[in-house]
């Protein structure tokens, strides 16, 4: 027997009607690359992105479409996210971070149409449009002043005459829930990047799981400034857990140095922040060195890479401000686990509190995962077994896009995440290494997330890395590779010595190379398969 219940399907469009009906004057507030500020209400939001749509209609986009972006987190990427996915095409983010050649790789794979650029990003344009065959449009997303007065680019126009040129009187179509929405690629650390693409029932319900109070908890009464960029999985969701939940969004731009986002934090009363550890700890360091202190800022999720302890503690001790961990990838949409206590856990004392949430989290409702074995067999909850980590779930990948990955789920359905993880027995899991990336000295597992946490709580230490080096009796040792902090000093001895006692005898690096930076992926992530690379060849004995 079946329900007597509605069949409405979930369309990200909803989310935008929603707010603009119940939320109209909620502001949506953007820096704009162009220079200014730009503000406007939720009721604005939804008329133009119907304006879009129409104008998409207008130049032969169809359902399936792929529309690129290569854009900052501003109110016209906004719009963007809602008026292609609304017509029933699909919102292709692209990360301008990646190498030239990924880039074009991604385009022509991805068979974009159209595309939607920044000013910012008007010289990549131009580099890349001569070898994307696919795209039969350039859409500057300014005013029509700022197009440039020459151009190779073909059908270069403005994205406000576009607007211009239409009524926003447009209904939503109502189409299969199934239908995809948008597009993100992975990173591609270690092959070619590949598409994920979710539909709009996926992302809708990721809006609604990461606005629970147990997830990110977002609501009405939030500012919600979203740092990790709108074209990095779709700023971890939160362009529509925002207007879903009311709240007021505020998007930085191109202005992601400390000095902005402080600025814009404070002016507009942002309560609630996102991005990854490189991005907090540039910040923390701004706040020390002003000796300032945040007005209304009181909670942040950091995600992306493991965030370190002393940088939780600093942001709680120092700025007031609790950070969230949680975890996730392209894969999960991005949110699978966020580190929010149970009341039975209240009670412990403040360390031990420190030590759960330091970890990645419990699963959000919607993510169900495990840890298994060599063998397959699932381990325990205890804590202390770890093993690969497996995810699944309504808003987790089935099958990358146009891409044949065999071996990525299991014979029955799980995904592997390629990281290795504990999960404990209130169900905190915690990644202890990539697959990839674990140390594994004379039999023994060696956690590189682990020790980098540990050598970044020194406080000469800025940045560090540990990867894996020849070793003739233990196949692997581990080599610490350390960032220091400006003007301050460390020796080798002393930072070989910070370890003792602090972890496993065996566990303690072997040697530590100072360098002036690490190597990042174009998400922030540390990318090791480049350290690897750059010690190529170094043992120890």
């Amino acid at each position: 027997m079946l329900g007597l219940m509605m069949a409405e399907p979930l369309r990200v469009a909803t989310i935008i009607e929603h707010a603009a009906k119940w939320h109209s004057a909620t502001e949506i507030v953007s820096r704009l690359p162009e220079g200014g500020i730009h503000r406007y209400t939720y009721a604005d939001a939804n008329r133009r992105s119907r304006q879009l749509a129409q104008a998409l209609l207008k130049l032969g986009i169809e359902n399936g479409d792929r529309v690129g972006t290569l854009a900052w987190n501003t109110h016209r990427h906004f719009e963007l996210y809602f008026g292609v996915a609304g017509i029933g095409a699909v919102c292709h983010t692209i990360n301008p971070r990646l190498f030239p050649e990924q880039l074009v790789y991604i385009i022509n794979h991805a068979e974009d149409r159209l595309l939607f650029f920044d000013l910012t990003f008007l010289p990549l344009v131009e580099r890349l449009a001569p070898v994307c065959p696919t795209v039969e449009k350039w859409v500057l997303l300014a005013r029509p002043e700022h197009l440039p007065a020459q151009s190779a680019l073909p059908g270069l126009c403005s994205y406000e005459e576009l607007l211009a040129a239409e009524t926003g009187d447009y209904a939503w179509p109502s189409f299969d829930e199934n239908t995809a929405c948008s597009l993100c690629y992975t990173s591609g650390t270690t092959d070619q990047p590949k598409g994920v693409l979710y539909s709009h029932r996926s992302t809708l319900l990721h809006a609604l799981g990461i606005s629970l109070p147990d997830s990110l908890g977002c609501s009405a009464l939030d500012v919600i400034m979203p740092v990790v960029p709108m074209f990095h999985v779709n700023a971890w969701g939160l362009p529509y857990a925002a207007p879903l939940t009311g709240a007021k969004l505020v998007l930085p731009g191109a202005g992601m140095d400390s000095a902005s986002l402080y600025e814009l934090m404070e002016t507009e009363g942002v309560t609630f922040s996102a991005g990854v550890p490189t991005i907090w700890l540039a910040l923390l360091q701004f706040m020390r060195d002003g000796q300032r202190q945040f007005r209304t800022l009181r909670r942040t999720v950091v995600g992306g890479s493991s965030c370190p302890p002393a940088l939780m503690r600093a942001f709680e001790d120092e700025l007031h401000v609790t950070i969230t961990h949680a975890w996730g990838m392209t894969e999960t949409s991005p949110l699978g686990t966020a580190g929010r206590l149970k009341a039975n856990q209240l009670s412990l004392s403040p360390e031990e509190k420190a030590d759960v949430l330091a970890k990645q989290g419990r699963a959000v409702f919607g993510v169900d995962m495990k840890i298994v074995g060599d063998d397959g067999q699932e381990l325990p909850h205890d804590g202390v077994a770890f093993g690969d980590l497996l995810v699944r779930g309504p808003w987790v990948v089935r099958e990358y896009f146009r891409t044949p990955t065999p071996g990525e789920l299991t014979a029955d359905g799980w995904f592997r995440t390629g990281d290795v993880a504990t999960i404990d027995a209130d169900g905190f899991m915690q990644i202890t290494d990539r697959s990839k990336d674990v140390i594994k000295s004379g039999g023994e597992w060696i956690s590189s997330i682990d020790l980098e946490n540990l050598a970044v709580s020194h406080p000469a230490v800025a940045e560090a890395a540990v990867i894996g080096v020849p070793s003739a009796r233990w196949s692997e040792r581990p080599l610490l590779v350390v960032v220091r902090r400006p003007g301050m000093d460390v020796s080798r001895e002393e930072m070989l010595g910070f370890f003792r006692g602090k972890v496993a005898k065996f566990w303690e690096p072997d040697a530590v190379e100072f360098v002036d930076a690490l190597p990042h992926t174009a998400t922030g992530k540390l990318l090791k398969t480049q350290l690897r690379k750059d010690f190529a060849g170094y043992s120890v004995a």
